[in-house]
């Protein structure tokens, strides 16, 4: 049974561009697999650790030999890391901060990522055979040949990130221009709806 794992980032909730497009996206994908599971992983909601020492004591140490403090550093990790193995896709919702990403979800890569679980001792990624899926709302226009492209930390670093852990097929829907809406040029029902074609060709 296919499994897709949802993982928001926007503190927006119900206001949130790539929140009601990450639900475009559980819908149609859902469609498509009718067997399928769906976890949420709501990075707002979850108030994740960022990475400390005894975390990093506790992921240089070899699982024999883990004391129950540093066996107990890794909890939170384990159980990210498990949902993100058990997933035949997974889709990250998020807005740009900063041309970059949210501490949120910078935090949740940071427990993911563990030498000798998601990357081998060989710097090689573990998490083969997955696809991913990034829906990326942004305030301003990020958008090939726009004058602020190549200011798109975001989407690179993404990429570069899923793909050390082994994710390499990635899709990035860059939903931009977000601003339109805070500033009354556009409904945010008109605005998502110019996004319909690239969330289905995603989710099929």
């Amino acid at each position: 049974m296919a499994c897709l794992l949802v993982i928001e980032a926007s503190p927006r909730f119900e206001n949130s561009t790539s929140r009601i497009l990450t639900a475009q996206f559980v819908e149609k994908w859902t469609r498509a697999h009718p067997n399928a599971s769906i976890v949420v992983r709501d990075l707002v909601r979850s108030n994740l650790k960022f990475v400390d020492l005894p975390w990093i004591r506790a992921s240089f140490t070899p699982p024999d030999q883990l004391s129950p403090d540093l066996a107990a550093a890794l909890t939170t990790s384990n159980t990210l890391i498990d949902e993100i193995v058990a997933a035949d896709h997974i889709v990250i919702g998020t807005p740009m901060y900063n041309f970059s990403i949210p501490a949120v979800l910078k935090a949740y890569i940071d427990q993911i990522v563990r030498l000798g679980v998601t990357v081998s001792m060989a710097y090689e990624g573990m998490l083969k055979n997955k696809k991913a899926t990034v829906i990326l709302s942004t305030g301003g226009d990020f958008s090939p040949g726009a004058p602020f492209e190549a200011a798109n930390v975001a989407t690179a670093y993404l990429k570069q990130i899923l793909g050390f852990i082994g994710i390499t097929d990635v899709n990035v829907v860059l939903a931009g221009k977000t601003l339109t809406v805070d500033q009354g040029q556009t409904t945010l029902v008109d605005f998502v709806k110019q996004f319909d074609g690239a969330i289905s060709a995603a989710a099929a």
